[in-house]
């Protein structure tokens, strides 16, 4: 919704990036700064800026736990081996 609200705000007058941050948090009772990483999470989601998208960022929490399961279950056979 806030952000709904901000790309409405933008694109109804000629205010900046800034000042439709700060109307829209102050409408919605939220901090600005919330408003501000949701513009700049849905930008990285939609492509138009770098970084690490959601869907990117959930898949790599995937791998690491993947990896450090991999890593116990190494080291219990390398535990093992020792025993044979």
């Amino acid at each position: 919704r806030a952000l709904r609200l901000l790309q409405t705000t933008m694109e109804g007058s000629e205010v900046s990036e800034f000042e439709a941050i700060r109307l829209v948090a102050t409408k919605l009772s939220i901090s600005e700064e919330s408003v501000r990483r949701w513009r700049r999470k849905a930008q990285v989601d939609a492509g138009d800026l770098p970084g690490t998208s959601s869907t990117e960022h959930l898949e790599i929490r995937k791998l690491k736990r993947e990896i450090a399961e991999l890593r116990r279950a190494n080291e219990i056979l390398k535990s093992a081996s020792a025993f044979f």
